[in-house]
């Protein structure tokens, strides 16, 4: 299982399904982030934490605790 936070800058991906619950998962699917979308890592803070991305159209910022719960696939 690859995540958003093990995901590698430049590379795209799609979603496969959030493993969180409760609030934390409707706060990432409220974001935009939700089962098939497409995204692109633009870059990775130098310890990890922000990750940086661009998803249908914008740009995005994850903690590395939120992007843990985005499992992906590489495209």
């Amino acid at each position: 299982m690859l995540t958003l936070r093990e995901a590698q800058t430049g590379h795209d991906y799609e979603v496969v399904k959030l493993h969180g619950e409760g609030a934390m998962k409707k706060h990432i699917m409220d974001m935009g982030l939700t089962k098939g979308v497409r995204l692109h890592i633009r870059r990775v803070a130098p310890l990890g934490d922000p990750v940086e991305l661009t998803v249908r159209g914008y740009e995005l910022s994850l903690r590395k605790e939120d992007a843990a719960i985005v499992e992906i696939k590489a495209l």
